[in-house]
């Protein structure tokens, strides 16, 4: 029988061995760190695995003049409410990840970086045997916190377009002068695409934009920011099994608005009459033509009918209060377009560049559970899985509309923290499964 060397036995030990965790948090964002925070008030051994390094994504995917599109009051991480002199402004780049870093200070968490996670497995006998780039270890409870942006969507006809024409997506854009000079077109309406088109509109690019069916809504209105008035009537504490379409608002697209330059409004309509080029939705390309649906008017108007909506709620809630502020208002077109344009040649376009502003797709491929529905999507309550000791979080409406978000991840990590310590708390003994202390932040926990 061959005789190992010592490298070879410890890795057959550790295989046969591996390091156990009461608790494992996969994913090193904001989410991650929130339920570490409450992870450790409990006493509860944990440790968090992040692929690439904690926050990162915040710093890698985001265009250079991005802002938060909610005001900054709504920062409320765990022990880290925002705190500066503009708690109605909009947080730039470079001032979220200042706020991020102090979070992460705060914090202090158990955390290895640069290792992700490959499978997680259930075991018969109860936790999860896990998988990772550094080895094997086992856990009882494991959070999945990694988000649900995973994939980015970019059409295959991409692959049918000349060679000359940069294409990125939206996670890849940075600032209008990474393009050589042309037109560039952006592919998609919501947050990103509008803020996008506004980005390159701002800095004299010729934009076209391909309009989906995003919604809009006021920056300001009758004299507060609409997320105030929001926030007053109770939406932002609306849980998803309370809204009107129940688990189907997790599929809407979020409205756009920006916070850029203290905050305004994303009138694309204003927009076409300065120049930009509006189209409907890209729907294929024909080796000369990129063709467009005739529906542009229809998703305009659409989105305006959203837009005066919620003004006329919010003065449903003014007038029922008995509140002072300044007349209601209703939002009347400043464009509207001459013909819908369903073809639009290359040759004339000018295009040097697209940007794919269209979405992500979720991929929890590495999850070995059966707790996921057709799409991909996992199925869970308020961010506990039907399968034991598994949990979800950080992804849109979780359980409320800032689950997502700076606003509402903390009192989502606080009830899945509170979750893992029931559970926890009547198993074994609790100094047998390592709670109580620490966890180490040797790599070799993970081996």
């Amino acid at each position: 029988m061959p005789t190992l060397d010592p490298t070879q036995a410890l890795a057959a030990a550790a295989e046969a061995s591996p390091p156990h965790h009461p608790v494992l948090v996969v994913g090193g964002g904001q989410a991650g760190l929130s339920v570490s925070h409450y992870l450790q008030q409990r006493g509860l051994g944990h440790l968090v695995l992040e692929k690439q390094q904690a926050l990162h994504a915040w710093a890698d995917a985001r265009w250079d003049a991005f802002s938060l599109v909610t005001p900054n009051w709504q920062c409320k991480l765990p022990g880290h409410d925002y705190d500066g002199p503009e708690p109605h402004g909009f947080m730039t780049k470079p001032q979220i990840l200042d706020y991020l870093a102090a979070f992460r200070a705060k914090v202090d968490p158990p955390l290895i970086e640069g290792v992700a996670v490959q499978r997680v497995t259930p075991r018969p006998e109860g936790g999860f045997r896990v998988q990772t780039s550094a080895g094997t270890c086992t856990a009882d409870e494991v959070v999945v916190a990694s988000g649900g942006y995973h994939r980015p969507i970019v059409p295959r006809l991409a692959e049918r377009l000349p060679p000359g024409i940069v294409q990125v997506h939206s996670e890849q854009y940075r600032n209008p002068a990474q393009f050589p000079p042309g037109a560039v077109l952006v592919v998609g309406s919501g947050q990103s695409g509008a803020q996008i088109a506004e980005d390159l509109h701002l800095a004299g690019r010729k934009v076209l934009l391909a309009v989906g069916d995003a919604p809009r809504c006021a920056r300001f209105y009758r004299g507060r920011d609409v997320v105030d008035w929001l926030a007053d009537m109770g939406y932002y504490d609306m849980p998803v099994d309370q809204h009107p379409l129940r688990e189907g608002v997790r599929d809407n697209t979020n409205h756009y608005v920006t916070g850029r330059d203290g905050g305004r409004d994303i009138d694309l309509r204003q927009f076409a009459a300065q120049g930009m080029e509006l189209y409907g939705l890209l729907r294929g390309f024909d080796g000369e033509r990129l063709l467009f649906e005739p529906g542009l008017t229809a998703a305009l108007d659409q989105a305006d009918r959203i837009y005066n909506g919620i003004n006329a709620a919010i003065d449903k809630h003014i007038a029922a209060q008995g509140l002072e502020a300044p007349p209601a208002s209703v939002y009347t077109p400043v464009w509207t377009p001459p013909a819908e344009r369903s073809a639009l040649p290359l040759a004339e376009a000018g295009l040097a560049a697209i940007v794919w502003c269209i979405g992500f797709e979720p991929d929890f491929a590495w999850v070995d559970a059966p707790v996921f529905n057709g799409r991909g999507h996992p199925v869970h309550q308020r961010g506990i899985s039907p399968q034991p000791g598994l949990y979800f979080l950080g992804l849109p409406w979780l359980h409320t509309w800032g689950s997502g978000r700076f606003s509402g991840v903390a009192r989502d990590a606080l009830y899945l923290a509170e979750a893992i310590e029931r559970r926890l708390r009547g198993g074994p003994a609790l100094q047998a499964a390592g709670l109580g202390s620490p966890a180490k932040r040797d790599p070799l926990e993970v081996s």
